[in-house]
């Protein structure tokens, strides 16, 4: 008998292990399966997005005061002023390629094309660490808008028209003696002649779309502040910082939205 049990003894021992063999293998494989499935938060969780940065434009004839109006906004709202025609004339400065391009075209009276001062923008945009921007006398014409929806790929957050009558424009010009050199009635009704032509279709274009603002430019540089301020109250992402108090609102016989 104990010959016998001696003989099993072995069948039973490697049995035993062939056993716990397979059980360590298959806890192994439930164990990598486990490990695999498990769920660790910091590898789902996706990049916060850029927040996208609010964009304001400013539109006005010669003479209509959105020079100044553009100062106050940028003092009292902590936007970065960028003016296209400063960008153009710092190319020419500068005398990079662009520059002495852009200075050809000027002197041959001929326009500057809008992709060339869109992506001037565009480089001012993603250079700058400011996420507020005011663009002041742009688009000019329904070409810019186009290359700076078609490169910039965003849309204004508002868009100012500081409206004026021509006689007031013109007076404003020929007695601030900061206007061109050759400045007189005539040229300057031309002037507004061509600003009328070119920047209507934008104007109406994003009165269409409700992001125009029209401003009564008529009255002191404060009172005509008055009527730009409710407009930027009430975004909540320019009240931080603000320089006003953010619960100041004026009526809406002061501004019209003209949607």
């Amino acid at each position: 008998m104990w010959r016998r049990v001696a003989l099993l003894s072995p069948m039973i021992s490697s049995s035993s292990r062939s056993l716990m063999l397979k059980q360590a293998a298959s806890g192994l494989k439930v164990g990598e399966s486990l490990s695999t499935d498990i769920i660790h938060p910091e590898e789902r969780v996706s990049p916060p997005k850029e927040k996208a940065p609010f964009i304001t434009f400013v539109l006005g004839g010669p003479g209509s005061g959105k020079g100044t109006q553009c100062e106050k906004i940028v003092e009292t709202f902590g936007l970065q002023h960028l003016s296209a025609g400063d960008l153009l004339r710092r190319e020419i400065a500068m005398h990079t390629d662009n520059g002495d391009m852009i200075l050809n075209l000027i002197k041959d009276g001929k326009i500057v094309p809008s992709e060339v001062t869109v992506k001037l923008i565009q480089k001012e945009l993603e250079s700058s660490d400011s996420r507020k921007f005011l663009i002041d006398g742009f688009p000019r014409t329904e070409e810019n808008r186009v290359a700076f929806e078609r490169i910039i790929r965003a849309d204004p957050d508002v868009v100012l028209f500081f409206d004026c009558p021509e006689e007031e424009m013109v007076k404003r010009v020929l007695n601030r003696n900061q206007g061109r050199i050759d400045d007189n009635i005539t040229t300057m009704k031309k002037r507004l002649k061509i600003f009328n032509a070119l920047n209507r279709p934008v104007i109406d274009y994003y009165k269409n779309k409700g992001k125009l603002y029209t401003i009564n430019a008529v009255g002191t540089v404060d009172d005509i502040f008055q009527h730009v301020l409710p407009i930027f109250n009430s975004f909540e992402q320019l009240k931080e910082g603000s320089h006003v108090n953010p619960q100041s609102h004026l009526g809406p016989s002061l501004v019209e939205n003209s949607s």
